[in-house]
């Protein structure tokens, strides 16, 4: 027993006291492939004091919820033991996470360049100079480094998936180059042995340079699209001011945001973010809070109201008292959700990984049994027939066909995904999306345009209209109102003219006023603000504005001191597309839900409209996961589409996640794939192009195994009996070839399928 096991006991003994529960992100180094997370994963689950391990592949990240008398250290160990690293003891993980990812992406780079340099020479020498000698040492001078240092993370992977007798697509790539390597390198140096036998010393340079390169290309394309998970997280912190002003003494100081307590009284001004969550108690203003509702129009707050860490103060000023400050606050709480979220998921194991699991014995067996065979019956030529046997299994069941069979559909697939106005960067949601049989739309900017406009304005009086349209533009045009600018922006469409106005006054909670150059006294605003102002509305305008409300309109009134002269009705519209798209959804026998933060009356109104049965209204972004999650542990696959911030937890937690090309930057980079029209029809032609794309890939992967199950046996020397045909190395090399170009082709053939 070794001193970390002594360790680990002793502190598993400690667990039993206390009952103390921690959940933490460590960054990891060392992980290649799906099957090292799977492994880490193990690791630490079957660590005692730890409760439960997600490693997220895409973000070289692991989750671990474990008692708190456990050190990390011993966690760190645990991992070290299998060729693995936890970071700990950094101030800021999250950073440290990044700049780790980063580095990696730098360090493939510059490996997949360096072995696709060398590897071009290799490549001609091999193909169009293959009996030239000089061309042999040259190529094996070429291949060394490409094989040895540029691909030594497949050598190096592939030794610790032995030790734990596992094997993955590394061991299948370590073994074939190296086997064709040593061939090669036997061949060059002594190739007299083969010419005494009446055999050409064919060498396999080029083919084990080949798989390295291609192999690496797209592990790099790979890293790219990881090294931009983490991008969401760090825009989300970006949101967060870095310093606050507060009052102590008596007197105003800007300090770190760091420095808050709570029971401070911050200041707002008008445009800043509110750098904590609190309770107004001086002022008012209209605060923008879409991040959290999604909602376009920024909500007016007065004394006693609520304000959230990240929002943005409009154009008043207020000051409030901290409530709550660094990790309690919501704006925080979205970040750790987002980060869990995305590494809670437990790594998809790539379906060449779980084939190479068997594969890779099945092949060793054979190549030996070849051997083996041909060594006791083989006759005269026996250890000859035996090598070249167990050579020509091992070329021909060479992963090159295997490696491309995805990576080939996939690239394709993302190409005609762009040119029908889906950007998908990630291959996972390319595969997973056939599946998906539940899809949650946000309401705002995803089914609706997602910004206030007038959809109405009736003109009770027509009498000078349009005079009373130059008055009522230049009232709004003063207004603060989130709702003033839809108005002035549909009058401008009806070159509206403005005039000048006196005693401008603005009525919180109300409305605006103001007078004309010659004391006529004009004003915009709610029902509540008419009868204030003692305005006559008659029953068939009250009977309108009810109209327009029970469509979730929001109604204003513009009128003068006597009377009502238009109603103006104003609404987030819903896209000419969405109906026809949750039309399409349903049809393919999907589920397809609504979650908003808006009011109910709102949200009834705009499912009736699209003809949608399930609806949740004023939900805040954390109910938004849960209900993905929960359909989730219901054996549901989700799409999540939306396009705030405010989607961004449900987007993180969703199988399959879709942003609006048009929201905000974070909501698109927690999503896998982005719309770039405004047209939610793309979500079914999303769907579709996942299924067209994973049948290329079975059909890849058929191709790319076809010639190992005719091949394979042959190699092995099975017809030499029968007609005395034995397959040569260089033939072997010819149909794992073909087997290539068969993949490939096969790919290609989705460009012009339609979708």
């Amino acid at each position: 027993m070794n001193s970390h096991t002594v360790t680990i006991e002793k502190e598993s003994k400690t667990i039993v006291d206390k009952n103390t529960i921690v959940r933490k992100t460590f960054p990891i180094t060392g992980m290649s492939c799906a099957g090292c997370a799977s492994s880490v994963e193990s690791i630490l689950n079957t660590t005692p004091g730890v409760e439960a391990a997600n490693v997220n592949f895409a973000s070289s990240s692991v989750l671990v919820t474990y008692n708190k008398q456990l050190s990390e250290t011993a966690l760190q160990n645990a991992l070290r033991e299998i060729g693995f690293d936890l970071i700990v003891d950094v101030e800021d993980l999250t950073e440290a996470q990044q700049e780790l990812q980063r580095e990696h992406y730098r360090d493939i780079k510059r490996r997949t360049l360096g072995s696709a340099i060398l590897t071009l020479p290799v490549f001609v020498l091999g193909m169009f100079f293959m009996d030239w000698v000089p061309g042999r040492w040259a190529s094996l001078a070429l291949t060394i480094p490409i094989l040895f240092w540029f691909g030594r993370g497949f050598f190096m992977n592939a030794a610790k998936q032995a030790q734990h007798a596992k094997a993955n697509m590394d061991t299948l790539v370590a073994l074939s180059t190296g086997i064709a390597f040593l061939f090669s390198l036997f061949n060059t140096l002594f190739p007299e042995f083969w010419l005494r036998q009446g055999l050409e010393p064919h060498v396999y340079y080029e083919a084990a340079t080949v798989i390295v390169t291609f192999i690496l290309l797209g592990r790099l394309l790979e890293e790219r699209a990881k090294s931009q998970t983490s991008s969401a997280i760090k825009k989300l912190m970006g949101l967060q001011p870095k310093t606050s002003l507060v009052i102590r003494d008596g007197q105003e100081r800007e300090i770190p945001i760091t420095s808050v307590i709570i029971g401070d009284t911050v200041v707002v001004r008008p445009g800043e973010k509110i750098p904590v969550d609190g309770v107004i108690t001086h002022g008012s203003s209209f605060v923008n809070e879409s991040m959290l509702t999604g909602e376009p129009v920024a909500v007016e707050k007065n004394i006693g109201n609520k304000v959230f860490a990240g929002t943005i103060n409009q154009q008043g000023s207020f000051q409030f008292e901290a409530h709550k400050v660094g990790s309690e606050t919501l704006l925080a709480q979205i970040i750790r959700q987002v980060q869990e979220a995305q590494g809670s998921k437990a790594p998809v194991q790539k379906l060449v990984d779980k084939i190479a699991g068997v594969f890779v014995p099945v092949v060793l067996a054979i190549a030996a049994l070849a051997f083996l065979v041909w060594v006791l019956i083989g006759g005269e030529n026996a250890f000859t027939h035996a090598l070249l046997t167990s050579i020509s299994v091992l070329v021909i069941a060479c992963p090159c066909a295997l490696g491309l069979a995805t990576p080939t559909a996939i690239m394709v697939g993302v190409g005609r995904g762009a040119e029908n106005n889906i950007l998908i960067k990630d291959a996972e949601s390319l595969e997973l999306a056939h599946r998906v049989d539940t899809v949650v739309l946000d309401k705002t900017g995803t089914i609706t345009e997602g910004k206030p406009t007038v959809t109405d304005m009736h003109w009770v009086n027509q009498e000078n209209r349009e005079f009373h349209q130059a008055i009522l533009k230049s009232l709004e045009a003063q207004s603060e109102h989130p709702l003033a600018g839809a108005v002035v922006e549909f009058l401008a469409k009806d070159n509206a003219k403005s005039v000048v106005l006196e005693n401008f006054t603005s009525i919180t909670g109300r409305g605006v006023k103001a007078h004309t150059t010659d004391g006529l006294d004009y004003l915009v605003g709610n029902q509540k603000l008419l009868e204030e102002q003692s305005v006559i509305v008659d029953e068939s305008t009250v009977q309108l504005a009810r109209s327009f409300r029970e469509k979730a309109k929001t109604v204003i009134f513009f009128a003068n001191a006597q009377q009502v002269l238009a109603i103006i009705a104003i609404a987030d519209t819903v896209k000419e597309s969405s109906r026809a798209a949750v039309k399409s959804l349903q049809a393919r026998n999907i589920s397809v839900h609504m979650l908003t933060g808006d009011n109910q009356e709102t949200a009834q109104a705009v499912a009736r409209e699209v003809e949608l049965k399930h609806f949740q209204a004023e939900v805040l972004p954390s109910d938004k996961a849960d209900f993905v999650k929960q359909m989730q542990q219901e054996g549901r696959v989700i799409a999540m589409v939306g396009d705030g911030i405010n989607d961004a937890q449900a987007l993180a937690q969703a199988d399959v996640s879709i942003a609006m090309g048009k929201g905000s930057d974070i909501a698109m980079d927690v999503a896998k794939m982005t719309i770039t029209t405004s047209n939610l029809q793309a979500i079914s032609k999303a769907l579709n192009l996942s299924r067209k794309t994973v049948l290329g890939i079975r059909q890849n992967l058929f191709w790319a195994f076809i010639y190992n199950l005719i091949g394979i046996p042959i190699a092995a020397g099975v017809l030499y009996p029968i007609n005395g045909f034995l397959l040569d190395p260089m033939i072997a090399g010819g149909a794992m070839a073909l087997s290539s170009v068969s993949v490939v082709m096969n790919s290609l053939r989705l460009k012009t399928t339609k979708i």
